[in-house]
């Protein structure tokens, strides 16, 4: 009980923080405009970044489909990090860092999302293994 507790929690927490975010994407907010014009993706990168945390966001509030969720945050939240370390920096507009710790927070309740999931993923790659 206390897992499924947690698990629902992880996923409201998560989805959450994904769905906020997209209001300022796909409002074309001044920090967005400036994130991905200086990754050098602007409009496209804004708005399909958004679209994929919208998908990642529906699947991790369903149960059969969080395993696959959390793939996608890890994936998502994996390039926001890398980019904040590499390209933006930890604070953008002085924001204190709050989109980096974001953006961290999601990354881990993603990795523990897919390890309280994990016999659903791993029952995914045994059938895959029969597939070939």
């Amino acid at each position: 009980m206390k897992k499924i507790i947690l698990q629902w929690i992880l996923r409201f927490f998560t989805a959450v923080i994904l769905l906020q975010t997209l209001y300022f994407k796909f409002s074309g907010a001044e920090e967005s405009i400036y994130i991905f014009s200086t990754l050098g993706i602007e409009p496209y990168g804004r708005i399909g970044s958004g679209i994929a945390e919208a998908i990642v966001s529906i699947l991790l509030v369903i149960p059969r489909t969080t395993w696959l969720g959390a793939l996608g945050g890890i994936a998502v939240m994996s390039g926001a990090i890398l980019s904040h370390l590499f390209v933006l920096g930890i604070t953008v507009q002085n924001d204190g860092g709050l989109l980096f710790l974001l953006a961290v927070l999601v990354l881990l309740s993603c990795l523990a999302l897919l390890y309280l999931d994990k016999e659903k993923f791993l029952n995914v790659l045994k059938l895959n293994k029969y597939v070939n």
